[in-house]
């Protein structure tokens, strides 16, 4: 018998709650653990998968969508994706963020959207809307879990699910662009994203690295995935290329320096650029603020603004 793994909270009905639980698990392959999901979205996810569900037209308003990779966890992959979509907006484009990251979905709090609720229409789920525009959509397991602090103990047949529900129903509209926010490594969430979207439009990877050694030896492995399924690569970002000091803005190199630079012209793709460590963008992703907006004069700035002119510029020549 497959074991629990949804807590489906809410009120009433609670044991056909429990019997559609349990047979979800037993047809999705099982495993240990429970997470507590909202009623509404399970239940929308379990007649979405028992149906077959699939709206391909969620997709179709999307003009270029851009993973965003590392082999390392702890890089700032959610830093870059969150800075590049709202480097993007102030360049006039409508930008929506996927956050796939299921067992550490930051990028609501980075965007200051937690504890919003996520609707459903007729083509399925509607994004949070991050901004009064609503040029900045973003979807996140973060928002399905009944408690911010909710554990996702899932096996990998269920996380695949997720994802792909996350590409089919998710009523984007119309997008410029679309970041799609990945966990670290190349396993079968990864596998199972690069399938779910290369049917919908040409696909581009933003590889994250820092500049160590340890971290350039594995981010140079997600290269390495690239290649095989077939992602061409947008270029590589090197974070946490010094520290900025916030008195007299001089940089330390505290992870060496140089590593995403040899990294990429090792494997012949572009370099973008290196972040440095800046308290101010730091503090702007904890207090869910507008970094580019707001900090014009930080030394992470121009830099953040030349990687998203970059992907600008080259988007047509490389994605198109």
């Amino acid at each position: 018998m497959a074991q629990m793994l949804f807590t489906l909270t809410g009120g009433g009905r609670s044991e056909w709650k429990r019997t559609e639980a349990a047979r979800l698990n037993e047809r999705d392959g099982g495993g240990s653990g429970s997470i507590g999901i909202s009623w509404a979205a399970a239940a929308y996810w379990f007649i979405a998968c028992v149906c077959k569900h699939i709206e391909p037209g969620n997709l179709a308003g999307i003009q270029h969508i851009i993973l965003v990779l590392s082999g390392k966890g702890g890089v700032g992959k959610s830093t870059i994706s969150t800075e590049l979509a709202l480097a993007l907006r102030h360049a006039g484009k409508k930008v929506g963020i996927l956050d796939v990251d299921l067992c550490g979905p930051s990028i609501p709090r980075m965007l200051r959207a937690e504890g919003k609720a996520v609707h459903q229409c007729d083509s399925g789920w509607v994004p949070v809307f991050v901004d009064q525009e609503q040029s900045i959509s973003l979807m996140s397991v973060g928002f399905l879990l009944e408690k911010p602090d909710e554990a996702v103990v899932w096996r990998g047949p269920k996380k695949n699910a997720l994802i792909k529900q996350f590409v089919s129903d998710v009523a984007w509209g119309q997008l410029d662009y679309l970041v799609v926010d990945t966990p670290p490594g190349t396993s079968d969430e990864h596998m199972a994203a690069v399938d779910a979207l290369r049917p919908y439009s040409p696909l581009g990877a933003l590889v994250v690295t820092t500049p160590q050694a340890v971290s350039v030896g594995d981010v140079r492995r997600e290269l390495t995935f690239c290649r095989k399924t077939g992602l061409r690569v947008i270029g590589v970002v090197e974070n946490m290329s010094g520290f900025v000091c916030p008195h007299c803005t001089e940089c330390t190199n505290i992870f060496s320096r140089g590593g995403g630079e040899e990294l990429a012209r090792h494997a012949g793709v572009p370099f973008l650029g290196s972040v440095p460590l800046d308290p101010e963008l730091t503090r702007s992703l904890e207090e869910g603020r507008d970094f580019i907006q707001e900090f014009p004069q930080s030394p992470a700035f121009p830099v953040l603004s030349a990687i998203a002119q970059k992907i600008l510029n080259e988007t047509p020549a490389q994605l198109s």
